[in-house]
């Protein structure tokens, strides 16, 4: 089984983390998962903002394991879990979320 080393960007946000964000165009909810404690910001490590493959690599992979785990997850590389990456309105690539 492949590994990657990953860093840790942001877990839990506080509303006004959250609010300052969308203000940003960073965020595009207000109310989002990283509020509730159930999203993280998570990059393949060293990150290198321009390796986009590499981001929808690691994308699968966490994908991969969660799915062995029986965990569903969405991430920001493909919002709506159609594996076309292509159809995106807003990357976020970094993004895992747990659905309930």
């Amino acid at each position: 089984m492949k590994e990657f080393d990953c860093a840790i960007i942001e877990g839990l946000r506080s509303q006004e983390r959250q609010n300052e964000l969308v203000e940003q165009g960073k965020s595009k909810t207000k109310f989002g998962k990283h509020v509730q404690g159930k999203a993280m910001d998570v990059a393949p490590y060293p990150i290198d903002w321009g390796d986009r493959d590499r981001f929808h690599y690691f994308g699968g992979y966490v994908k991969g394991i969660a799915k062995r785990l029986n965990v569903r997850v969405r991430w920001g590389g493909d919002w709506d879990g159609d594996f076309e990456t292509k159809d995106n309105k807003f990357d976020d690539l970094v993004h895992f979320e747990i659905l309930d």
